[in-house]
């Protein structure tokens, strides 16, 4: 469960639109909006340097955050955050305001241990990640910071399945009409080299005799040439 909130300071914002935001940007502040619970939306800018170590979290859409703002404090969830499709850089970052008993649907990552205690993977077995993060849904008061997926005593040819997940029973995943796979131990990935056969090796030798055979006609027939030259050569 998520207990913890993320601090994040935001200021906000008194112009909006497409110049004022990358009036912003090149000011080092992310426009943002804060909206949901059927209030006005919130315009806001966040310092570009801390919300760029909020978003290297992995779990970060997944965590409550409290956003302080002119001396209120806000409860929300990250919910979308826009980057430019070339540069990669924050353009836009949106937060859905949340209270108690609001329910939200979100993706959560998937975090695999004990791999040290993997049979298959001792074995040589390749880990294959199906999802890397689940679709849920969640009251925000329950919502897991990641999902763990115990990987001890498993095989090569064993799965994991979201049933194997420990979640909370207010917490369900939104795929409902199957027990759906997280990963999968595969056998090691190994190029087989095929030996040689008995026929193969018979043709090869053959196909040397005769290079060699070719060879030898070849190198005759330019002896016989050069004695030809030679003896018209004495005629002369």
């Amino acid at each position: 469960m998520n207990e913890v909130l993320v601090k994040i300071h935001a200021e906000k914002r008194l112009k909006t639109g497409t110049g004022n935001s990358r009036e912003f940007r090149s000011n080092k502040l992310i426009p943002g909006i804060i909206y949901g619970e059927k209030k006005e939306p919130i315009p806001i800018s966040l310092n570009e340097k801390e919300l760029k170590l909020q978003l290297n979290d992995t779990g970060f859409f997944s965590k409550q955050c409290e956003i302080s703002l002119d001396n209120e404090n806000f409860k929300v969830l990250p919910k979308d955050v826009q980057l430019h499709p070339v540069k990669e850089n924050i353009l836009h970052i949106d937060f859905l305001r949340v209270g108690e008993n609001t329910t939200v649907t979100l993706f959560v990552p998937v975090k695999f241990i004990n791999e040290n205690k993997c049979e298959g993977l001792r074995q040589g077995g390749v880990l294959n990640i199906v999802r890397h993060e689940v679709e849920l849904k969640t009251p925000v008061s329950t919502i897991p910071e990641f999902l763990e997926a115990d990987l001890s005593g498993l095989e090569i040819g064993d799965s994991i399945h979201i049933s194997s997940i420990n979640l909370d029973e207010s917490v369900k995943p939104t795929i409902q009409d199957r027990d759906f796979t997280i990963a999968t131990l595969a056998p090691p990935t190994v190029m087989k080299v095929e030996e040689p056969t008995k026929e193969a090796e018979d043709d090869k030798e053959a196909t040397d005799k005769e290079s060699d055979s070719t060879e030898a006609t070849k190198d005759n027939s330019e002896e016989s040439k050069a004695a030809e030259g030679n003896s018209e050569e004495n005629k002369n």
